[in-house]
């Protein structure tokens, strides 16, 4: 949490009522629109005149000499740390997200790719979703099938009901016996194994065998080491339009940024996962530095898996966002995922 002004009370509860009004209009707020919203016993003179000395603070800023005032970054960071309230979902809304999620799916990319969509359904910006890495999935059954005289396919299915395949040419023709031989063995040391430790597993198996067993491990290995991996999960977006769509991404400029962001996956990813705080709750980022990242802000939150976390979830869309609104629900969505997810790999 970033060191902040202190504020009287009375300039804590303007500084809400004016982040409050911009959420929910995208318009400057004046002092009469804060007296006469949120019922304030206040004259409109003494409001402008905290307004003011909320700007000289850097909480807030007036876009234009006659217009009212607007929250600047400091300013919503000050309404997260110190003023929101995270909203209980009622529910009608926990209901709704079960209802989206409860279609029987036997991926966890199928159920997260869900995921994303329903927060963007929700939230009309973009729903962000990160599939778990090779690390936290296992391997369950791995087949090798004869395509050609020294050619195989080979499928690894893991926990999560994944399924990664290659295509392998082998230095010499199998014939079925051995063919048979090295599935047999495969699934033998490779159950439960961790994806990415699954040449290792069989280095180790190589490592201790003289006779026909270290013929097949060589063999296997020759497969495995063509496997493609997941070193990190991938990063599914949803509702990219929606996001574009809000007031303050019509300027094209912005918007080139906004899409450029979400074209380059690698860093959405690095964001969504630094936007987790320390303890594995859910957490806001606001963007700042970076021109791509002005005007933006993400709400995130990791799902666990047997109790492990396994990958993130949440909403990226602009600096106006519903933050106490929209953090019940990708908190909630993201426990959801993580008790589905946990399931499947059961």
């Amino acid at each position: 949490m970033q060191k902040h002004p202190e504020l009287t009370d009375r300039e804590r509860e303007i500084l809400h009522a004016v982040v409050n009004s911009y959420i929910i209009s995208a318009e400057a707020v004046g002092s009469r629109t804060v007296v006469k919203r949120f019922g304030m016993e206040l004259s409109p003179a003494t409001v402008r005149n905290v307004m003011s000395d909320l700007e000289e603070m850097g909480l807030l800023e007036q876009l234009h000499t006659s217009s009212g005032r607007v929250p600047t970054g400091a300013g919503y960071q000050y309404y997260i740390d110190h003023l929101m309230r995270v909203q209980e979902l009622t529910l009608r809304e926990r209901r709704r997200i079960e209802e989206e999620l409860s279609e029987r799916l036997d991926d966890a990319d199928g159920v997260l790719r869900r995921a994303s969509h329903l927060l963007a359904l929700v939230s009309h910006h973009a729903g962000l979703a990160e599939t778990p890495a090779d690390k936290a999935a296992v391997a369950m059954r791995v087949d090798l099938v004869r395509v050609g005289p020294a050619k195989l396919a080979m499928l690894v299915v893991d926990n999560f009901g994944r399924v990664r395949s290659v295509m392998a040419q082998v230095a010499s023709p199998m014939e079925d016996t051995e063919l048979e031989q090295l599935n047999r063995f495969m699934n033998e040391h490779l159950h439960g194994a961790p994806v990415d430790q699954l040449s290792v597993r069989v280095e180790e198996r190589l490592r201790l065998y003289l006779d026909e067993q270290r013929r097949l491990a060589q063999r296997a290995l020759e497969v495995l080491e063509l496997l493609p991996r997941r070193p990190q999960g991938m990063l599914i977006v949803e509702g990219t339009s929606q996001l574009l769509e809000q007031p303050e991404f019509q300027d094209m400029r912005q918007a080139r940024d906004v899409f450029n962001l979400l074209e380059e996956r690698e860093e959405l990813l690095g964001l969504l996962r630094s936007a987790s705080d320390e303890g594995g709750r859910s957490a806001v980022f606001l963007g700042g530095g970076a021109r791509k990242l002005e005007g933006l802000g993400l709400v995130a939150a990791p799902y666990e898996v047997d109790g492990r976390k396994a990958g993130m979830i949440g909403v990226l869309g602009p600096r106006r966002m519903h933050y106490s609104k929209l953090t019940a629900v990708v908190e909630y969505t993201a426990g959801l995922v993580g008790r589905i997810l946990t399931r499947l790999s059961g």
